[in-house]
């Protein structure tokens, strides 16, 4: 998994700082964690997808300066043998060594940081700890798993473990050890990440299971100590809390006799509290109340166990259903099965050469490798974002302009169709991709608002109508649409249409044959970066690499695509509106005439007081002063200038209330009035006085 190694590198490394702070440092754990990052890093690094990240992404440097702290703690802790220093020395002597590698460090940091040593952080790993749920990456913010987990995600997958689990964390803290100490990091880890992104409830799962067990061993535990009665004789001899065992094992100086004592002065209200339900467990009335509690414990768990048992079957089975065969229903409420995809990656198998290439987008990529055994061009494990990109301009441009890429790149093209989550329906994320990296495919809209459907209806806007996939998508579905025959010829449709195969006509042989001759692997033959065709040239020179927010070693920022890039996604009507305004224009640019209204409609949109969404779009235009976008939105519906809320104020008055003059003179133009009242006989003259 893309972060799976990364995890559990930085879980260890957390683990093995956090013993040094609660002062667990020893010989044992030094050579524990030496001997775990030496060999791993070492075994890591032969991997060439993996490289030297280990000593330069910023995500896997917490482990190896952890590795560096102890080298110093161990040479430290030699040292003070060795002279035999007092502990006021030791501690001197630390601190200096300590200082000193953070001037070196600095240093080194310092010098290296402007030659791009360090990678950045990945937008994936950048997303769980920003406190929205976008990264600024598009790609990225296209993947439902990256959401944010909810409480029912928890439910659906740790069930009672949701209520064991923190009972569990609980006992544990009860006996804190080393081992404890890494189930204390990887259960906070685990809950942070997976809320963060719900396809990360799946780290949960080891260390949920683990503190959900310890709750039922403890609990049944201490049921059958209970029922056997040798509850009473563990709290007569031996129940003294960890606080008291530690202060016992300290007490062997007179300073930490001293520590002791304020220790267990501190703590004393605890400790009477704790004797005192002692005692009270002894007597006939407790032993009556702790039997009764122990089989309604006994009692709960295994009624909640049987339960568990039945529910994990059941989810089991559902997650183990391939996905690419489904239940469906008819109109006439017949179950089927759906297999339509199983039966395109099958028809791929048996009816296209061996190296035959196909172009669909990456959420198929590994269905097509592994079932139907043809190239594919990009899979859930494509780390350049650029070539995403590229795919999503190929598939989101003009027919034309697809087909001019798909020649040079693929000689066949997979459509997912039938409606749904289909390519058409997430169209809209590979224009958005596609434009971070082309500027010229949506420009002027960093999130591409022009591309997708215009109404509930499923009407498409100008550009996604033009668009290669649309083509493709609704190819003699609808009224009109049909993909050029000079360029496509459909080869396959599955029997309900879930997904369409293109044979690509006019494929360019002298690009394929210099892919082939280009190809440079590394020793073992497993990982071949790709190369372009030089037929993609002048398309690849529009391109500008994208720049993630973290991407300090790149020369150039981009600031702007990721100031609009929010601004569209905070206001997504606003952006809309203004997609669809840009549309109407360029798709009438011969139509200049200027709509009117009559003196009847201005009445009775102004005299209609409500609040709707063109209302609160209206709002915030004029609070953003966005005069451009009043301007386009009035020339195609002058009407917009007369809305009314529900309180009575329109344009006008929140033109004035945020003193927006520009638009203030724009709306005195169109004969809005600024004298009349609204719900509390306020005129907008008014808002500017106040």
């Amino acid at each position: 998994a893309w972060g799976g190694y990364i995890f559990v590198l930085n879980l260890i490394g957390a683990h093995a700082a956090l013993l040094v702070l609660l002062g667990r440092f020893s010989t044992k754990v030094y050579l524990s964690y030496t001997l775990f990052y030496v060999v791993g890093t070492s075994l890591a690094i032969q991997v060439p997808v993996v490289g030297w990240a280990p000593l330069k992404s910023l995500e896997q440097l917490g482990p190896c300066a952890v590795f560096l702290g102890y080298q110093l703690l161990r040479f430290c802790e030699m040292m003070r043998i060795k002279k035999k220093m007092s502990r006021v020395d030791a501690w001197k002597f630390r601190i200096q060594i300590f200082l000193g590698a953070i001037v070196v460090a600095s240093v080194f940091v310092a010098a290296v940081t402007p030659k791009g040593y360090f990678g950045p952080l990945s937008s994936r790993v950048r997303g769980l700890f920003v406190p929205h749920t976008k990264t600024g990456n598009p790609l990225v913010d296209s993947v439902a798993e990256h959401q944010a987990a909810s409480n029912q995600a928890y439910w659906q997958y740790l069930h009672i473990l949701c209520f064991l689990a923190p009972t569990g964390f609980l006992f544990m803290l009860f006996r804190f050890g080393d081992a404890s100490g890494f189930l204390f990091v990887y259960a906070l880890a685990a809950y942070f990440f997976s809320h963060k992104m719900v396809r990360l409830v799946l780290l949960t799962a080891p260390i949920a299971s683990i503190l959900g067990g310890i709750a039922v061993g403890r609990i049944i535990s201490w049921s059958i100590s209970v029922f056997l009665g040798e509850d009473d004789d563990d709290s007569t001899n031996g129940s003294k809390n960890v606080l008291d065992k530690e202060n016992e094992t300290k007490g062997k100086s007179d300073g930490k006799k001293r520590k002791e004592k304020k220790s267990s002065d501190s703590f004393a209200g605890i400790t009477a509290i704790r004797d005192g339900f002692i005692e009270a467990g002894r007597s006939t009335e407790g032993k009556i109340v702790k039997t009764i509690l122990a089989i309604i414990l006994v009692g709960a768990l295994y009624m909640q166990a049987d339960k568990f048992k039945t529910y994990s079957w059941r989810i089991s089975v559902s997650l183990s259903n391939p996905s690419i065969i489904l239940k469906g229903q008819t109109r006439d409420g017949k179950v089927i099965k759906v297999d339509d995809y199983r039966e395109a990656y099958w028809w791929l198998r048996d009816n296209t050469p061996d190296d035959a290439r196909v172009m669909a987008w990456w959420d198929y990529g590994y269905q097509i490798t592994g079932i139907s055994n043809r190239t594919t061009i990009a899979d859930g494990n494509t780390w350049n974002h650029e070539h995403i990109a590229l795919l999503g301009k190929a598939l989101t441009g003009s027919e034309e302009e697809g087909y001019q890429i798909a020649r040079h790149l693929a000689d066949y093209v997979l459509i997912w169709g039938g409606g749904g989550g289909d390519d058409l329906a997430k169209s809209p994320h590979l224009a958005r991709i596609a434009n971070s990296v082309y500027r010229d495919h949506c420009p002027g809209d960093v999130t591409c608002r022009a591309f997708g459907f215009v109404d509930r209806q499923g009407t498409p806007s100008p550009m996604m109508e033009r668009s290669f996939l649309y083509k493709l998508h609704s190819h003699k579905l609808k009224p009109g649409v049909q993909a050029d025959p000079e360029k496509f010829q459909e080869v396959f449709r599955s029997k309900y249409g879930k997904v369409r195969i293109y044979k690509i006509l006019g494929v360019s042989r002298k690009s394929k044959k210099w892919v082939e001759e280009n190809r440079q692997c590394d020793a073992g033959g497993w990982f071949c970066p790709g190369k372009y065709p030089p037929g993609l040239k002048e398309i690849l020179d529009k391109k500008k690499d994208f720049a993630q927010l973290e991407d300090f070693n790149r020369g150039s920022k981009d600031d702007d695509y990721q100031k609009q890039y929010f601004e569209n996604l905070n206001n997504p009507e606003l952006a809309r509106k203004r997609a669809v305004l840009k549309s109407q224009q360029e798709s009438k640019p011969a139509e200049k005439k200027v709509k009117t209204l009559s003196e009847e409609e201005k009445v009775r949109i102004y005299s209609t007081w409500e609040d709707t969404e063109d209302t609160t779009l209206m709002w915030k235009i004029v609070t953003s002063n966005a005069v451009e976008d009043l301007e386009r939105w009035l020339e195609s519906d002058p009407g917009a200038a007369w809305l009314r809320s529900a309180d009575g104020r329109g344009p006008m008055w929140w033109a004035f209330e945020g003193k927006k003059q520009e638009i203030v003179s724009i709306l005195m133009k169109m004969g809005v009035p600024h004298t009349d009242k609204d719900k509390n006989g306020l005129s907008p003259v008014d808002l500017l006085k106040e």
